[in-house]
């Protein structure tokens, strides 16, 4: 190869490098912008997929067995009244039931949550169509065997954190249906199997069921895809009482402190029925 030949493969090499390098950068800078838009497009498609299959009368994959409830709790060693704790995903689209054995709380069944509105975020006033994300607590109160969307229950929204950051909305449920402004529909079937073991724990006495309401899994890799949120912070509080429920395995004491979420842990064989009110822990 003689040297001109070798200068303009030198030439065309480093011209490779050098917009590689600018595209790195450009990627690095306005990765968190690019990433943010593809989720929201992706969340978008579930949401019609999930659509779609309701409209046929199909049901939602994922979907347990909702003819075998008993069987199913049996083969979990679990019984139909035992204290129970919800956690939600949004960007998952799932919804847990957890259900207390012998002093801890074990995964009883996952569901695929049909429609929730909005985008990944908290609500923060009256008509931003947002689905509420933090720690709620339902009673019996709470339930509405007569609502439109055949079964519901009431988050609480807005809680002691929402109210101290002024934030606005009522009547945010999880409920039947798959249609939603603001709440978790789960379909008809679902609910009642859902409203089964809620109502069943707070029969038996349980005071308050826990419902934990997350943007998505609180893993590490998750919180670094969604370091550069505006919510991050806020994301970041709701992350200690999501690691500190699968430590102990029992609802942490939530409370709020200073505008934000303050994570005790459990005391004893604690069922989550402690309500969330301001209060600042001693440390």
């Amino acid at each position: 190869m003689d040297v001109r030949r070798k200068r303009r493969w030198r030439s065309a090499l480093i011209a490779l490098v050098t917009l590689a390098v600018i595209i790195g950068g450009i990627s690095y800078f306005f990765w968190p912008q690019v990433f943010a838009l593809i989720e929201d497009e992706l969340i978008y498609a579930r949401k019609a997929k999930h659509w779609a299959t309701y409209s046929t009368g199909t049901t939602l994959p994922g979907t347990p067995d909702l003819s075998t409830l008993k069987e199913r709790l049996a083969s979990r060693n679990l019984t139909l009244g035992a204290p129970v704790l919800i956690r939600i995903f949004k960007r998952e689209f799932q919804l847990e039931v957890w259900m207390q054995r012998d002093g801890r709380f074990e995964l009883f069944e996952t569901y695929p949550i049909c429609m929730w509105s909005g985008k990944l975020g908290p609500k923060v006033r009256e008509g931003d169509k947002q689905a509420p994300e933090g720690f709620y607590t339902v009673d019996s109160t709470a339930l509405n065997p007569n609502s439109k969307y055949h079964l519901s229950f009431n988050l609480g929204y807005p809680n002691a954190f929402d109210r101290s950051h002024g934030r606005t909305g009522s009547f945010l449920m999880v409920h039947g249906d798959c249609r939603s402004i603001g709440c978790y529909a789960m379909t008809d079937r679902v609910i009642d199997e859902i409203w089964s073991l809620l109502t069943s724990a707070l029969t038996a006495g349980q005071k308050r069921v826990q419902v934990q309401a997350f943007p998505f899994r609180m893993t590490a890799a998750n919180m670094s895809l969604h370091a550069a949120n505006p919510n991050i912070g806020f994301w970041r509080q709701l992350q200690t009482g999501h690691d500190a429920f699968l430590r102990d395995r029992v609802p942490p004491v939530v409370s709020v402190c200073d505008g934000r979420y303050a994570i005790g842990p459990a005391s004893g064989e604690s069922d989550g029925s402690m309500p969330i009110e301001v209060n600042c822990p001693a440390t």
